[in-house]
């Protein structure tokens, strides 16, 4: 028992001579969960001490004296301190939604974890093509836990010197480690590619090392996000120091409907015929590329001072890649909502009014 107490305090002397206060605090955790047989109450106290723990209140909250960290040679920041949360649901798959609000709940519920000597998710990796949702996943979660989202800023990282992006990356991650945030690395695979990729220079794969031991030296008191376009550049020791996984992917119908009916919420009316028939015109876009074309097409009819109903047709007669079938289809429902005629259905999709006669219940000309 004594030899325990002498590796213990000497673990946390030499921890607190870093002066990294979340990797103290995990050292005490541990501490308890080897203690809990022998010295219930001294392992009730330390587990009190950590739930009285003052790094909740967080310093970039409260002073502007933390500057964020620094490229030497440029002087640009290595962070970006995200401001824009969101005051609305990110649309999410049923199975990504259950994750994402387990982690949430996790983070509120510390406490009790603590007394069951269990640590919420400390890392995590969203995987994906561009544009279907990490980034408003990590701000959603920011959001509910009402932390700030610092975000890596790699044209920053990426020194010219490139011993010194290793030190950049190191700078970083201690920087969220010793303060109360959510830090999101965003484009994981520009600064962790496969160290088998005989065209990376061995400078380049030395980054990787340095990022697998930074993450590895993650405490559970702070909540690492990684986010990636490209999974497969990814080296495969990446993928086994992230506690969990999300895959992203490309909207389906029902998710783009309900991004709809968010954007064009007051700005058009019979908004639910219009969401249902524009998810048949977007599918296969991402959520930003949909936003996109909504905000040009709101965007021309202010300055035009036009319908935006018309715009939204414009649309809809740009045809995208839709096949004959699926323009049918939308020539069918714009018919049955009663939203346009037969004729003007032809003329915004292509289809024969006689096609669209025979497909439709409504025989208005």
């Amino acid at each position: 028992m004594e030899n325990i107490f002498k590796e213990l305090f000497l673990q946390l002397a030499k921890t607190a001579l870093t002066g990294r206060q979340q990797d103290i605090q995990l050292l005490i955790h541990r501490a308890s969960k080897k203690l809990k047989s022998s010295s219930p109450e001294l392992t009730q106290s330390l587990i009190s001490l950590l739930q009285e723990s003052p790094t909740a209140a967080s310093p970039i909250r409260k002073t502007s004296h933390t500057p964020l960290p620094v490229d030497l040679d440029s002087r640009l920041q290595l962070l970006r301190l995200e401001k824009k949360y969101l005051d609305f649901d990110p649309i999410l798959s049923n199975e990504n939604q259950t994750s994402v609000n387990q982690i949430i709940l996790e983070r509120q519920n510390e406490k009790e974890l603590l007394q069951n000597h269990l640590t919420p998710t400390k890392s995590i990796l969203f995987t994906g093509p561009p544009g279907v949702g990490k980034t408003m996943a990590a701000k959603w979660i920011a959001t509910k836990l009402d932390k700030p989202l610092l975000v890596l800023d790699l044209a920053a990282v990426m020194s010219s010197f490139l011993g010194r992006t290793g030190n950049n990356i190191r700078f970083v991650l201690d920087y969220a480690k010793n303060n109360d945030c959510i830090l999101l690395l965003d484009e994981l695979d520009a600064i962790a590619k496969r160290r088998d990729d005989n065209s990376e220079i061995g400078e380049l794969k030395r980054l990787v090392t340095v990022l697998l031991q930074e993450i590895d030296d993650w405490p559970s008191s702070g909540l690492l996000i990684a986010a990636t376009n490209h999974p497969d550049l990814l080296d495969p020791a990446v993928w086994r120091r992230f506690e969990l996984i999300l895959e992203f992917s490309i909207p389906d119908k029902k998710q783009i409907e309900k991004q709809i009916n968010i954007l064009l919420d007051g700005h058009i009316e019979n908004l639910h015929n219009w969401s249902m028939i524009l998810s048949h015109v977007f599918v296969g876009k991402s959520f930003s590329e949909i936003e996109r074309l909504l905000n040009l097409a709101r965007k021309a009819a202010a300055i035009e001072k036009s319908s935006l109903t018309k715009k939204i047709e414009s649309l809809i007669s740009a045809g995208f890649s839709l096949s004959h079938q699926q323009k049918v289809k939308i020539a069918k429902d714009l018919c049955e909502s009663g939203l346009v005629s037969q004729r003007r259905a032809a003329e915004l999709t292509g289809v024969a009014r006689e096609t669209i006669r025979k497909n439709t219940n409504n025989n208005t000309i």
